[in-house]
């Protein structure tokens, strides 16, 4: 992840298709990390409109992997300050600067 994606990030709830893909799937997490590889990722997803049916099927991938953005998630006060601790963490664990 680069500092410039971090103001971009989208809220939970957020609704798009990755490039190549034809399914719209839902973000349900952000700044994740792959157990096997310790990868971190920017986002997990599920399905759209199904929601999670096996966390087995929950997708990982980089802001730069999206293809199309269908809806923006709910942003508030709650939101903003929370994406702010991701901010400071991040620069925290030196992951940013």
């Amino acid at each position: 992840m680069k500092i410039e994606t971090l103001d971009e990030l989208l809220p939970l709830g957020s609704i798009v298709t990755l490039k190549g893909g034809t399914k719209k799937i839902m973000i349900c997490g952000r700044i994740q990390e792959e157990i096997k590889s310790h990868k971190q990722y920017d986002y997990t997803a599920c399905y759209y409109p199904e929601g999670i049916l096996d966390p087995h099927e929950l997708f990982l991938f980089q802001h730069e992997d999206i293809e199309r953005v269908y809806y923006v998630g709910m942003q508030d006060d709650e939101e903003f300050a929370f994406r702010q601790f991701i901010v400071d963490k991040m620069k925290e664990k030196g992951y940013v600067k």
